[in-house]
């Protein structure tokens, strides 16, 4: 027997049908970007509706959207009855825009169009070590986003869904009740630190974003009653970060980056933060073994797209430590996000 063979794979055979479920998952998952694009989850959500029904609503061919309403159906997405009236399941209504957590706007910026070609070039990235975004797209993704208005808004709404679910798991486990200023650094249009905000009236805090992207959150840091305690500032982290905090927030910021990036970031927090200040930086941390773990594949994604990604535990502390910080406690979350803890290094 090969040496290099596993032992549970001994006198095993190919598994074609689980390959096979896994190549064809790609056409799954591009079924469900064309049933958030036509917003069938939203036509549905209230009462069943034919084939027919939902043809006439969404200007689509009637026998072209039965085979992919069938389609939904059979992966659960959808369901539907004796007279062929469909509905939305759970898992479907993970899909409509007026969901608290709506994946709506993730579905369509992941599976998009510029994502999905990016992702068709994932064997260079690995050959060259290099995003492909670029070459894929034609512009860097924070410019794409940027000059692409729609996309920029589905960016804006699929954060604010995935924050709200990886916020509530981060408050179970970490206690924000000591800090008085908190300061998110980017933090997008707000989401993350209202949570937090809500959950502490006596805290206040400052976001910190590109302007284009906290010129979004205005009117939900006013709705969510907070735009006297929550401050939004646009600037780039790369160059200053507001001072004055006891605690600096990143939440799936570092993951953007490479490693030298990640320290100049982390170098401009330093600079502002007093010895007593702790900093959190919120992401996924990839475990040793041959398990599966959403990290492995969101490391993918953001190395075709950013050339970021995600990291152990060992590499979070040598990245800190260049820094001047030391690692001081991981949390794992009920989210695939973990609360990776630090302190400054006292300065000489």
């Amino acid at each position: 027997m090969d040496a290099t063979a596993r032992p549970d794979d001994a006198g095993t055979q190919p598994d074609f049908d689980g390959m096979f479920q896994i190549v064809t998952s790609f056409w799954v998952a591009r079924a469900v970007h064309a049933a958030t694009a036509l917003g069938l989850p939203d036509q549905v959500a209230h009462e069943p509706r034919t084939a027919a029904d939902l043809a006439a609503a969404t200007g689509t061919d009637p026998r072209s959207l039965a085979r992919l309403l069938r389609t939904l159906a059979g992966v659960g997405v959808l369901r539907s009855d004796a007279e062929g009236r469909y509905t939305t399941t759970p898992l479907g209504d993970a899909l409509r825009s007026d969901v608290p957590g709506s994946l709506a706007s993730f579905v369509q910026m992941e599976l998009g169009e510029a994502h999905h070609a990016t992702w068709g070039l994932l064997a260079d990235s690995v050959r060259s070590g290099e995003p492909v975004f670029e070459r894929a797209v034609g512009k860097k993704i924070w410019q794409f986003f940027e000059d692409t208005p729609a996309m920029n808004a589905h960016l804006g709404k699929a954060m604010t869904g995935l924050t709200a679910m990886v916020a509530d798991a981060v408050l179970d486990v970490y206690d924000f009740g000591p800090y008085e200023r908190i300061v998110d650094v980017g933090g997008g249009e707000g989401g993350f630190l209202a949570s937090i905000l809500t959950a502490h009236p006596e805290a206040h805090g400052v976001v910190l974003d590109l302007p284009h992207v906290v010129a979004n959150g205005h009117g939900r840091i006013a709705d969510a009653g907070l735009a006297d305690r929550c401050e939004l500032v646009g600037g780039d982290f790369f160059e200053k970060v507001p001072e004055g905090g006891d605690l600096y927030t990143m939440k799936w910021v570092l993951h953007d980056w490479n490693d030298e990036s990640c320290i100049e970031i982390l170098r401009s927090c330093r600079r502002v933060m007093g010895e007593d200040a702790r900093l959190l930086v919120v992401d996924t941390v990839v475990p040793d073994g041959d398990g599966f773990s959403p990290s492995k594949i969101i490391d993918l994604n953001m190395m075709v797209l950013s050339g970021g990604q995600e990291r152990t535990a060992e590499e979070f502390r040598r990245l800190l430590s260049a820094a001047g910080f030391t690692l001081t406690r991981i949390l794992p979350t009920r989210s695939p996000s973990s609360v990776v803890e630090a302190v400054p290094v006292p300065q000489a």
